[in-house]
């Protein structure tokens, strides 16, 4: 196979494991190993057939984690440390502190390792990252404090990880503890100075060059590859392995500074993300083979069980010994989602190729060629981690999140941007009916009625940044643009795609809809036009005042759409449809057929009680004709 051809199948695997992933709502890291485990496995296949050495492995697949982390730190915003702060900063000094001696202590005792090697891979495994939490976040869809803190984790610890894990290097090369610690003091204020000034310093000149606009649109995208490869490679230069720090802390001081919008980087950044997240896993889950896993599976079965049942859970508990910043049922979550990711592998592989070499070159050391044996056995060792962890976390998280009251299974409630008296009837019918629903407008007057009438409201702009950095949007699947602005209601619609997907983006039938293209907004700058029939705001707002109230009907084969039509008639507009689980969605706006058994939720001016006559009637029939 070409090296043309592997890598168009790596992209077609990578496409296939991601959608089937997305399907059955599975994490897509395993689906991505498996399928790269089996390439190698049945075609024989594998990244380094097509790579001089090791070394240029190590290289690419350093450059892909260190985009990733950038990525993640464009996401870090320290406004969610308001409620967040403390079980961070927790989890990231205290927690890491126990799980590097614990795990340490493990893999002494499940691996019969040397100490140098259990504690050089207690402080890899200390490790999440954004290759795996990011993912999961996405399935599971917890709290919005949950997420937070679970984020901060997987994106700022895995700096931690790689220097602790230079810091134990360094006492490996030096003989010891007693022999090293100057080195290692040295080491580790280096690699600070290094990785915080640098990227600090990098994200300054940034800001600088962005804000006088002296890079071109075109550019940037470019600019920010070519920074983030800048960056990495320079600090690595500078200090072994600082690249990791520089990077995150990079995107962190971009993400937070006011002068320049870097929104559109991370949008893009986040599709990039995908798509390395799946040649990393494919290639390196296809560098393992059957026998390597064969040589460790029984111990590295049990390294793992002590890591999901002693290592994680003690090292979360007892750093938040003593605190009420997060509740019993976030530390227990928390204390059972810690998967091991690229950068656990990636940290890995370059340490056992340095140990191999030290061995190399010291032939007559009996004690690096016994550490190198060993490190050899830890790569294979740290993907059974990678692949039972994502397995067990992916396949409990979701769960035992909702059972906790974290999360929402099918979260479909609604995000209103509008309060207006319309929108306030509909809003509470559905609460009624149990769905969440969460409005936002600018008007005090419409924020103080929907409060009055029992609703969540809060007065802020759809457009700020505060709605999207500061509200909580668990619970809510789909967002419905309805002020009276047509304009505000696009923009909408196309800022928080990314947030909700293109799917559950709505968004009222504009005025200008039927217009002249040279008039109306383009259409990819809208959501799907709501509510059967494509009613306008100010019809909606007529129907209301005339009386309509919103009324909840059930569609069967004997009660069909075409019955409910005929029996309201103009005086019902169809606006949400309900499944039998209780997932609520909009009705698109040009729905010919809603079929049964289906709830349907509507604005109806009655008349008269006339659907209980029109239903028996139905029945009637029906039951004469079977008769």
């Amino acid at each position: 196979m070409s090296l043309l051809s592997y890598l168009a199948f790596l992209l077609l695997l990578g496409v296939i494991a991601q959608w089937s992933a997305w399907r059955l709502k599975l994490p897509s890291i395993l689906l991505l190993l498996i399928f790269g485990f089996a390439l190698s496995h049945f075609t024989g296949t594998r990244i380094d057939n097509y790579l001089a050495n090791e070394s240029s492995l190590l290289s690419l697949v350093g450059f892909f984690v260190a985009i990733i982390l950038f990525e993640g730190g464009l996401t870090l915003k320290f406004s969610e440390l308001k409620e967040a702060g403390t079980p961070v900063l927790k989890l990231c000094t205290t927690a890491v502190a126990i799980a590097f001696v614990l795990a340490a202590v493990a893999a002494r005792y499940t691996l019969g390792y040397e100490w140098q090697i259990c504690a050089l891979l207690g402080a890899i495994l200390v490790v999440t990252g954004p290759t795996v939490v990011a993912p999961l976040l996405r399935l599971i869809k917890p709290r919005r404090k949950v997420a937070s803190i679970v984020k901060w984790e997987g994106i700022v610890v895995d700096p931690i990880g790689a220097v602790l894990a230079v810091l134990v290097f360094i006492t490996i090369q030096e003989g010891g503890l007693g022999q090293g610690w100057d080195d290692i003091a040295l080491a580790l204020i280096k690699t600070t100075v290094v990785g915080v000034g640098m990227g600090y310093l990098l994200a300054k000149v940034t800001e600088y060059l962005m804000a006088e606009h002296l890079i071109p649109d075109f550019l940037e995208t470019m600019y920010f590859l070519a920074l983030v490869g800048v960056a990495f490679a320079g600090s690595n230069a500078l200090q072994h392995e600082s690249g990791l720090l520089t990077v995150t802390v990079l995107g962190v001081a971009l993400a937070n500074q006011k002068k320049v919008s870097v929104r559109h980087i991370l949008e893009f950044k986040e599709n990039l993300r995908v798509l390395i997240i799946s040649l990393l896993f494919l290639m390196l889950s296809g560098r393992i083979g059957v026998e390597q896993l064969a040589a460790v599976w029984q111990k590295g079965l049990f390294f793992l069980a002590a890591l999901i049942l002693v290592v994680r859970p003690a090292s979360v508990f007892l750093a938040n010994l003593g605190s009420n910043r997060a509740t019993f049922h976030e530390q227990l979550f928390l204390a059972l989602l810690a998967p091991r990711g690229i950068v656990a592998a990636a940290v890995t592989s370059v340490f056992a190729l340095e140990i191999a070499h030290a061995a190399h070159d010291n032939p007559e050391n009996a004690h690096y060629v016994l550490l190198a044996s060993q490190a050899d056995e830890i790569v294979p060792l740290v993907f059974i981690v990678i692949l039972g962890t994502v397995t067990f976390y992916g396949l409990l998280a979701a769960p035992l999140a909702r059972r906790l009251g974290l999360s929402d299974a099918n979260p479909s409630g609604v995000l209103f941007a509008g309060a207006d008296p319309w929108i306030r009837k509909v809003a509470k019918g559905l609460v009624a009916e149990g769905h969440h629903c969460l409005l936002l407008d600018t008007r005090y007057e419409k924020i103080a009625a929907a409060r009055l009438d029992g609703l969540t409201a809060v007065r802020a702009n759809i457009l700020s940044e505060y709605a999207e950095e500061e509200i909580d949007f668990a619970g809510l699947g789909h967002l419905i643009a309805a002020t009276p602005n047509n304009e505000v209601n696009s923009l909408a619609a196309r800022e928080f795609q990314h947030r909700f997907g293109k799917a559950n983006i709505w968004q009222i039938t504009p005025p200008d809809v039927e217009v002249h293209h040279q008039k109306a907004v383009a259409n990819h700058m809208r959501g799907r036009f709501c509510f059967l029939g494509g009613p306008r705001f100010t019809e909606l707002s007529t129907f209301v005042r005339n009386g309509a109230e919103m009324k909840t009907t059930l569609l069967t084969d004997v009660f069909t759409l075409e019955d409910y039509k005929n029996t309201y008639g103009e005086n019902a507009i169809i606006l949400f449809k309900e499944t039998e689980d209780k997932v609520l969605s909009p009705v698109l706006s040009d729905t010919q057929k809603i079929e049964g058994p289906i709830t349907i939720h509507a604005l109806v001016i009655e008349e008269d009680d006339i659907e209980t006559k029109a239903l028996k009637k139905k029945e009637a029939a029906s039951n004469r004709s079977e008769s």
